[in-house]
């Protein structure tokens, strides 16, 4: 029953993802929004993100009531968008309600995923999100009439996950609150900063592709269900790795992170040379599977083995990758739009990997 709640949470949780990472930057073109107030508007989440874990490490405890009441601020900015979407400057209002719940959401659940269910089931039940997001990516390219419906979607997916994330947590014993001999670790960033900073370097360069991708291949003929196809057919190969990666998990975590981000580097530059090859955009997808599924197994079994908070541990991973490192890339991705986006991503992600040289290995 566990992994059936766990799964649907993710299912629901990355659908929510979905609609916003493929559909929204679409929907707010239909609006009338400039690539540039798009590119702000996604940095936004990813700021308060980033903000959010300092306040942990000081001031707050992730407990069960600030995850339950973080759930019911993401339902209250999916219901603000519907009145704020077409000003550009009241929408910035739910998207960082959303950006700064959302960033204690996820690392409460999957804490608590990765510690009870074991890393392979782990990996089995977080396809499950791949499967969410994949099949949101082709229903709503059929379905987008009008940015309302998006909007609907996304309402819909957000109170799924709402009753989900309840159901997880209520009247569990798991979720009691730890002593303080449990979590006394001081909580160091330096003990590891090349490894934060490769997080923060590999998250700017993914700026280029959860921000304008869409938009990216429409613009040079790709229809925008074809494009769905391309997001999907990247989370097949994202669930194919989920599936199967644990034994890769007990080998030299350090190296498999640089493998990953070595085609990261790839996958980039490949967009870059061939930007209207349909093939080489179904290639690159396929690396999604490295580049994204693996690399972010490994990345949190990796800090893992270095802290012993987890839950904060996991908060800044969100923090530091999709928060801060999410914010840069929006925003960059926004000022470098045009034939030369992806080169200027490739070149992120091998800052990404130089930093990963600097890292010194640590048994998992």
């Amino acid at each position: 029953m566990l992994f059936f709640k766990i799964s649907a949470f993710f299912f629901s949780y990355f659908s929510v993802t979905a609609i916003y990472v493929i559909f929204m930057p679409k929907i707010l073109q239909m609006v009338g929004y400039s690539t540039m107030q798009i590119g702000i508007v996604f940095a936004l989440a990813p700021l308060m993100r980033f903000l959010m874990p300092f306040l942990f490490l000081k001031y707050i405890e992730l407990t069960k009531k600030v995850f339950h009441i973080a759930l019911l601020v993401v339902s209250f900015g999916a219901a603000l968008f519907y009145f704020t979407i077409e000003n550009f400057y009241f929408f910035m209002i739910p998207n960082m309600l959303i950006g700064a719940a959302a960033g204690l959401i996820l690392p409460y659940i999957e804490t608590y995923a990765m510690e009870h269910l074991g890393k392979k089931r782990f990996g089995r039940s977080r396809l499950f999100g791949s499967i969410g997001f994949m099949v949101l990516g082709i229903v709503l390219a059929r379905e987008l009439e009008s940015y309302t419906v998006g909007l609907n979607y996304y309402m819909f997916f957000v109170v799924l996950t709402l009753v989900f994330g309840l159901s997880i947590t209520y009247k569990n014993n798991d979720f009691k609150k730890k002593k303080k001999s449990e979590i006394e670790e001081k909580f160091e960033l330096k003990k590891v900063a090349y490894l934060w900073f490769s997080l923060f370097f590999m998250q700017i360069s993914f700026g280029a592709f959860y921000n304008f991708f869409t938009i990216y291949e429409t613009q040079r003929g790709i229809s925008l269900e074809v494009v769905s196809y391309l997001w999907a057919f990247g989370v097949i190969c994202e669930i194919l790795f989920f599936y199967f990666q644990a034994p890769l998990l007990k080998l030299d975590l350090l190296k498999i992170l640089k493998f990953s981000v070595f085609l990261t580097i790839i996958r980039w530059f490949l967009l870059f040379l061939f930007p209207e090859s349909l093939t080489v955009s179904f290639i690159t997808q396929s690396f999604h599977a490295i580049s994204f599924a693996l690399h972010h197994t490994v990345a949190i079994s990796f800090l893992y083995s270095i802290y012993q908070n987890r839950q904060l541990a996991a908060q800044f991973y969100y923090g530091f990758s999709f928060g801060l490192g999410g914010f840069i890339g929006a925003l960059l991705a926004g000022y470098f739009y045009g034939d030369y986006l992806y080169l200027y991503a490739s070149i992120m992600a091998l800052f990404s990997l130089i930093a990963l040289f600097k890292v010194m290995p640590i048994k998992a």
